[in-house]
């Protein structure tokens, strides 16, 4: 089984807008036109089984809406995880409506909604996040939109460190976009796990390899960030890197499977 853990899609209408607008805000060409048929349709001509699609309220208002239509797209093959901005005034409660109607996880983008990852007022999030068995998926290094101020550093996890080894973690772009020395430093071998979206093209094979080594193969999840990374690329690259038939295999789907992130087996 292949499990993509980091993709994104919208609604058909809303898709036609958000697009092009996010791809000129960090000029970067979509592979996608962002809607759930066409993610389909690249996982049919890639062999991919299910993808997690993640949603982000950038807006405080926007995050029960785009919880709920999570909760309604959610299914086999694509899975939708919420969101809450820290913002919010009932992030509580919507927590607990992801947890209660079977969303597994939450997705957070310090740069897009306007936060420090160590920010005193996140840490009740992420204990409640944690204490409900939720998957907190973090944006984490360098966003290409916003490429001055990195707002999830490797050593602004470590300060928050305390509450994240508790839960179920997962650390985007192979656990920061571009600060991979520092990931590798800092980062490998804790009690995260990292997911390998858009990184084809930036990341030294050599270093993924060494990364992927040094953290645990166990704890990597094979991921594209499409629409913005074509899956086939994303694919190339993990297959490229030769490692051990086992250590594949649980990258690719395996983990994602089996270490109770979406339990599905």
């Amino acid at each position: 089984m292949i499990i993509d853990f980091h993709t994104h899609c919208f609604p058909d209408d809303l898709a036609r807008r958000a697009i092009p607008k996010l791809a000129a805000h960090s000029n970067v060409q979509a592979v996608l036109d962002g809607t759930m048929a066409a993610l389909r349709a690249s996982m049919a001509r890639n062999g991919i089984d299910k993808s997690v699609f993640l949603q982000i309220a950038t807006k405080p208002s926007q995050t029960p809406t785009v919880n709920a239509w999570a909760i309604e797209q959610n299914c086999a093959d694509l899975v939708g995880f919420g969101c809450v901005h820290p913002e919010y005034p009932q992030w509580r409660d919507e927590l607990d409506r992801l947890a209660d109607a079977g969303i597994k996880g939450i997705k957070l983008h310090p740069d897009y909604q306007g936060f420090y990852v160590d920010a005193d007022n996140l840490r009740p999030i992420y204990e409640h996040a944690i204490a409900r068995g939720l998957v907190i998926v973090f944006h984490a290094g360098v966003d290409i939109a916003f490429p001055d101020d990195v707002q999830c550093t490797p050593d602004r996890l470590l300060k928050i460190y305390d509450i994240l080894k508790h839960g179920k973690v997962v650390l985007a772009h192979t656990g920061g976009w571009r600060m991979w020395d520092e990931v590798e430093a800092k980062l490998a071998g804790l009690a995260f796990y990292f997911d390998t979206s858009y990184c084809a093209g930036f990341i030294a094979g050599e270093q993924l390899r060494r990364i992927i080594l040094k953290h645990g193969a166990d704890k990597i999840l094979f991921a594209s960030d499409s629409p913005w990374e074509d899956q086939a690329v994303s694919l190339k690259m993990i297959r490229d890197l030769r490692l051990a038939p086992e250590h594949e295999a649980a990258i690719l789907g395996g983990n994602a499977a089996k270490k109770n992130l979406l339990s599905l087996s």
